[in-house]
């Protein structure tokens, strides 16, 4: 059983986890990853100019109208910090030292409430989010930040906010229309570590058994890999 160093991040590294162990050990175990989609750049070039888009509102101390009067506090308002945040070669980083495992992640965005930073993070997809979704698929991924932000000593509330664009309509000269949903999802600290633990738990021991929801363990499965 190896006790190296191990870093995870909270969206290729939790995320995962929690939607499959034995994917997860495959991905950093063997370096046998899910395929990617079609267009995977799209959400990042997205997430890259929403951004920008934060940050002309951010240095004005102006909210946009999507979240004005729909979320706690006002955007976290130092660009240079932020900024480092959103890189992940200088993002926050949780250090277990029982488990020789440590976890980074870089934020999208924060926002900042007496005292209080809470996550914000961007998404798009091609139509609203249906209920329960974000909770479903997210909120690993926010209890991971707020983690992060708890462990560098910025105080955090017991919840986060998802902000989703998807398409409306497109205009002349290729313009898209989006419309925004903003969803508020609880968080826990104490299930994030939780989670973290049994996360690196699992790429330390023996390769989990095929998740029979998974579709990709499914497809192994049928080629018999790993079996």
């Amino acid at each position: 059983m190896t006790t190296n160093l191990i870093r995870l991040s909270p969206s290729s590294g939790l995320s995962l986890f929690k939607e499959c162990p034995r994917c997860f050990w495959l991905h950093y175990n063997k370096n046998i990853h899910r395929p990617r989609g079609i267009f995977p750049s799209l959400p990042g070039g997205m997430d890259l100019v929403i951004k920008d888009y934060m940050d002309t509102f951010r240095k004005k101390g102006e909210m946009p109208p999507e979240l004005a009067g729909q979320v706690e506090g006002g955007l976290f308002p130092d660009v240079k910090v932020l900024n480092k945040w959103r890189n992940w070669r200088t993002g926050l980083e949780y250090e277990d030292k029982k488990i020789n495992a440590v976890l980074f992640g870089a934020l999208d965005d924060c926002l900042y409430d007496d005292g209080f930073y809470i996550p914000l993070d961007y998404k798009t997809r091609g139509s609203s989010p249906r209920e329960g979704d974000s909770e479903r698929y997210y909120r690993t991924q926010l209890e991971s930040y707020s983690l992060l932000l708890s462990a560098n000593n910025y105080k955090t509330r017991d919840f986060a906010y998802l902000l989703y664009y998807y398409p409306k309509e497109v205009l002349p000269a290729g313009r898209v229309d989006f419309n925004t949903h903003i969803v508020k999802v609880t968080t826990s600290l104490d299930s994030a570590k939780k989670t973290f633990e049994e996360a690196v738990k699992v790429l330390r021991g023996p390769l989990p058994k095929s998740h029979t929801a998974c579709e990709y363990c499914v497809w192994n499965h049928s080629r018999n890999e790993f079996d």
